[in-house]
């Protein structure tokens, strides 16, 4: 009665959040439950497109996504977990073992089911944003801030995650130019009142992006007053998105609980999802932390609540 940990994405662009996905499948093969992990059709969720990983233990020096992410494959393939570079295009969780197909026409049973499909980050799609993700731009100051100390930045949105993120990289940075597309923000209040009050916080209102400037990297920007019509350019060294991020879990709607926004709910401080013998762990229902060591925890948590699951029914 094998593991399977499959990780499908809205439309075809399935991926794999690798850190809860490899570390689920490494605790299910080392218990001896033979996982056969999915990778949809992006090999590597968002480790796959990080340059440099700083703050995952065990790497004093730091390590790529990529480099990084196939040291994780290669340690759960050691103790047997099957990888499969195909898609999950349905499942079917109304009866006992659970059905999955993949895009190659395979089907396949499982008593149980792990799910690692991480979340997105949202995106302006102005020019130069994408031309410059990982040199100057990020989604996650958390992630990214110490790369750009002692420099000035900038912030987009207007929630609290873009507030969180402004008041973080004030810490760390000269200046913090935060862009408010309308004329108040939609963050709570208490969050707006720490950005206000921060000297190394300059509000723009109305205001959006035309461009991200750079040559190698980003060394500016330009936006425009939405009232005025008035544009400026701007220099920064980094430019954070913080307008929210959308969980890779349209496959399952209708039939997990989610909240509004797509998160997978879990019960209690568990991976147990609202049906029996299918767990979610990583970006797919963290809406809070969206680091890679926490994914990772949680993976071994799925895997663990997997194992017990299975072996109260007699199904290991």
């Amino acid at each position: 009665h094998p593991l399977h940990g499959h990780h499908p994405d809205q439309g075809r662009q399935q991926q794999i959040d690798e850190a809860a996905g490899y570390t689920a499948a490494i605790y299910a093969s080392r218990a001896g439950l033979k996982p056969i992990l999915f990778t949809g059709m992006n090999i590597g969720g968002q480790l796959i497109t990080t340059t440099e990983v700083e703050n995952y233990p065990g790497y004093p020096k730091g390590i790529n996504g990529p480099e990084m992410m196939e040291e994780f494959r290669e340690q759960a393939v050691r103790f047997g977990t099957e990888v499969r570079y195909s898609l999950v295009e349905k499942v079917d969780f109304s009866s006992h073992p659970h059905q999955i197909w993949t895009d190659g026409g395979e089907h396949h049973k499982a008593d149980a089911v792990i799910i690692s499909t991480g979340a997105d980050a949202k995106y302006l799609g102005v020019p130069g944003e994408a031309e410059y993700l990982n040199r100057g731009v990020s989604a996650c100051a958390v992630c990214d801030g110490f790369f750009y100390r002692d420099t000035p930045v900038a912030v987009v949105g207007g929630g609290d995650t873009a507030c969180e993120e402004a008041s973080y990289l004030a810490g760390l940075c000269t200046e913090v130019h935060m862009l408010v597309r309308g004329d108040a923000m939609r963050a709570s209040k208490i969050m707006q009142e720490r950005v206000l009050k921060n000297p190394k916080i300059k509000v723009y209102w109305n205001t959006e992006t035309v461009a991200v400037l750079g040559e190698e990297k980003v060394n500016a920007m330009r936006i425009r007053n939405r009232v005025t019509g008035v544009e400026e350019t701007v220099a920064i060294k980094g430019f954070f998105v913080a307008i929210g991020h959308k969980p890779n879990t349209d496959l399952f709607k209708g039939i997990l609980d989610m909240n509004e926004t797509g998160y997978i709910l879990t019960h209690g401080k568990s991976t147990h999802t609202n049906v029996e013998g299918v767990f979610a762990s990583g970006d797919a229902q963290d809406f809070t932390y969206r680091q890679a060591v926490t994914a990772a925890g949680t993976g071994c948590m799925a895997a663990l609540d997997a194992e017990r699951w299975l072996k109260e029914r007699g199904l290991d």
